[in-house]
């Protein structure tokens, strides 16, 4: 120190032996992610950004290990009814919530009321419909009873939506939960100013000892890709996702900044609707799944970030199927296409649910895949509205849709809800997104008998079941399983993306 300083300082009211204490830096990090988050009501968010940002303040009964595994969270142990429709949980003691309520039965009665209520209007409705009633057994057990067997129910409850909030929290702010999150999790919400950012800090009386190791997180929303890796470079940002695939090798030569990417269960695919002409016709679909090279595919849009699709279901899934890889080859295209009645090709349209720069590339990939094999494709990328407007909120009379690029992730880790939401004919827009609008009463029945069958062999076997089917009906033109990449700081660690695009931040920390 320079003695020239020491009055100053004591006169500011620096004592000595303040001076002689070591200061410690808070730990605050600024976390960039690649879009605004629609509510911080988990059971009324659609997005995984929005549900994953929660976790900051929320926890459920269950979750997920990086690996997509099951772990318990605020529950300890479960079991299960002989015939399959009565669930008794016990749950953790000594947790409460951050407004000083207790977390017990009661606590869990009142959110899952809350839930499986189809007056209540929650975008996450449909997770718990089949709920038929929550029972307080004593203060740290619950039952919870469904209206039929439902084989995939612990993972439901450990979707990102199936969240604990204070019933004290629920009872004053309402419908307006949203904006006042209050939770059992790490740390507490202080402020969001929804087109800027949220900031969350630590909750000292967080049941995990030793928990949260950060001060305070600031997690803001920037859309456009070059601004959220500069943010990075400059120290702006302390963790950014989703970094754009070609911005990687950049990223990587900056000696201040980890470049990581991490398997995943998002599934990118191109659906056909089925219930119109040309793809009606089983050929066509064949054919079309012969012209496109997924191998080129993976270089040319995710700059090898990506593996060609094994089957309609991302092998990090329970119970998925995976099949032989389907060769590219355009003359067996053209063959086909003849045989359909189709000899000099057809015209037709490709939508993406996403218009950022990697589903721009597919777009133009597949438009010059299929011209050579004579199908001329015009493209359009959507925004969030658009796609909303366009594809979601439209019947199958209505629906404009015939090829329409997008991805989907299971994020309650299993078969049921990577398949029922996307081939079940419950499923058509705008129930659920079956965007193929693929109908086969086969696969329909053998889906929901797996979600009855009490008997973990016969669940799977129906589950191959329709695997097998849909993979031979071919609605899809499944292209690749993605991997994610984020970037961080060094300074930062076990901050890590979840295979589901969420995140996994328990253990974050600043060295």
């Amino acid at each position: 120190m320079n003695t020239r300083q020491l009055p100053w300082l004591l006169a500011a009211g620096v004592t000595a032996s303040l001076l002689s204490v070591p200061s410690f830096a808070a730990k605050n990090i600024v976390v960039a992610v690649g879009s605004n988050f629609t509510t911080l009501d988990p059971y009324d968010a659609n997005d995984t950004l929005s549900q994953s940002v929660a976790k900051s303040f929320y926890q459920g009964l269950y979750g997920f290990d990086e690996s997509m595994k099951i772990k318990p969270v605020l529950a300890e142990s479960y079991q299960v009814s002989p015939d399959g429709l009565t669930y008794t949980i016990k749950l953790r003691p000594n947790v409460t919530f951050q407004d000083g309520t207790p977390f017990n039965a009661e606590a869990v009665k009142v959110n899952f009321d809350r839930a499986s209520n189809p007056d209540s209007h929650l975008k996450r409705y449909n997770l718990f419909n089949d709920i038929a009633h929550t029972e307080v057994v004593d203060p740290l057990t619950v039952t919870i009873t469904l209206k039929k067997p439902f084989s995939a129910f612990i993972n439901t409850l450990a979707h990102p939506s199936a969240v604990m909030i204070s019933p004290a929290a629920l009872k004053k702010y309402g419908t307006q939960i949203g904006f006042h999150p209050v939770g059992t999790g790490p740390y507490q919400f202080v402020s969001w100013n929804q087109t800027d950012a949220m900031t969350v800090k630590k909750w000292p009386n967080y049941w995990q000892k030793g928990l949260p190791k950060l001060d305070s997180i600031v997690w803001r929303p920037v859309a456009d890709n070059n601004t959220r890796a500069a943010m990075l470079q400059t120290g702006e940002a302390d963790f950014a996702y989703p970094i754009p695939y070609e911005q990687a090798p950049r990223l990587k030569a900056d000696s201040k900044l980890d470049v990581v990417s991490w398997p995943s269960i998002m599934q990118r695919y191109i659906s056909l609707n089925v219930t119109q002409k040309p793809f009606d016709n089983p050929k066509v679909r064949e054919a079309l799944n012969y012209a496109i090279n997924r191998e080129a595919l993976v270089k040319v849009a995710f700059s090898g970030y990506a593996t060609p699709a094994t089957g309609i279901v991302p092998p990090a899934i329970a119970d998925a199927q995976s099949y032989p890889a389907i060769p590219y080859d355009p003359a067996k295209a053209r063959e086909l296409l003849k045989e359909a009645g189709y000899p000099q090709g057809f015209q037709t349209t490709l939508w993406s649910s996403h218009n950022h720069s990697t589903a721009q590339k597919v777009l133009q990939f597949t438009q010059q895949q299929l011209a050579q094999v004579g199908v001329k494709v015009q493209v359009t990328a959507m925004d969030a509205g658009q796609r909303a407007a366009q594809v979601e909120d439209k019947g199958q009379k209505e629906s404009g849709v015939r090829m329409f690029y997008t991805g989907w992730a299971a994020s309650t880790g299993e078969a049921n809800w990577a398949l029922t939401p996307l081939f079940a004919t419950s499923s058509w827009p705008p129930a659920i997104f079956n965007t193929a609008f693929y109908s086969n009463p086969q696969v329909d029945k053998d889906l929901a008998d797996a979600l009855t069958a009490t008997d973990n062999a016969k669940k799977k076997a129906f589950y191959k079941a329709a695997q097998d089917t849909i993979w031979h009906d071919q609605p899809w033109i499944p292209l690749v399983v993605e991997q994610l990449v984020s970037a961080n700081n060094k300074s930062l660690t076990h901050f890590n993306v979840m295979p589901d695009t969420g995140f996994d931040f328990d253990n974050a920390d600043l060295k």
